[in-house]
């Protein structure tokens, strides 16, 4: 891409990809229910391209901070299910530990319950 084709917005390809989706169900769902997203502003109505430009660009934004905080939350929530399961891990460790220690115990206790039995 030649610098003076340059987007002023960075655009990741996760977002890329997000805002492809999101155009195309704000295409199949018609205008009017693009209004019903909080946060997005029916871009079509400006007849001046700048404004337009500028509309479409504030969605962008838009989409991106939602993006944004729904990776995060989505990171929280990878976080925390992986310390469960590292707790959970280490917790059979644990209880794996002592059902061998218990085992242990029980063979000896039958073995030395086998001689005595026997005389």
């Amino acid at each position: 891409m030649t610098p003076e084709r340059q987007r002023p917005w960075p655009i990741r390809p996760v977002a890329t990809q997000f805002l492809r989706v999101g155009g195309i169900l704000l295409v199949a769902l018609g205008p009017a229910t693009a209004q019903d997203i909080r946060g997005l502003e029916v871009c079509t109505a400006e007849k001046q391209m700048e404004r337009r430009t500028s509309c479409l660009q504030s969605n962008i934004e838009f989409l991106q901070q939602a993006l944004t905080k729904f990776a995060r939350e989505t990171q929280e929530k990878i976080t925390a299910a992986n310390r469960d399961l590292a707790a959970a891990r280490a917790e059979i460790g644990t209880l794996k530990s002592a059902v061998t220690k218990l085992t242990d115990e029980l063979t000896q206790l039958k073995a030395k319950s086998e001689p005595s039995g026997k005389k």
